[in-house]
């Protein structure tokens, strides 16, 4: 009976390329970059700004100028973050298509000697 036939394995396990372990490594790099960049300024300016305020009564004034200008820090930040990311992901795209044009040869290239 055809419909108590075992089918094929329908869902083959994923095949990993050896030779690129750490295919992961870029993605979680930029991750932590972005983060970085989200982060770090912002809390930095909370503090300062915090400290500004008590120091010069001035609340809640050189506070939000201070988490204003670590929000601007942070766009540029990530625009030069993923700008660069760009232009390396257009520069190995273009690496790819150069070796994809490139047609391997056979050996038929060897011309005849005339001896």
């Amino acid at each position: 009976m055809v419909f108590l036939k075992r089918s094929e394995n329908k869902n083959p396990e994923p095949k990993i390329d050896k030779n690129s372990e750490m295919w992961w490594q870029p993605g979680l790099n930029l991750f932590f970059q972005l983060s970085g960049w989200l982060v770090g300024p912002l809390v930095g300016a909370l503090f300062l700004g915090r400290w500004l305020d008590d120091r010069y009564q001035t609340k809640p004034w050189l506070f939000l100028l201070s988490v204003g200008v670590a929000f601007l820090i942070t766009c540029l930040g990530i625009i030069k973050e993923t700008m660069e990311y760009i232009r390396q992901i257009e520069k190995e795209a273009k690496t790819k298509n150069l070796e994809l044009t490139k047609k391997p040869t056979q050996g038929n290239d060897k011309q005849p000697s005339n001896q």
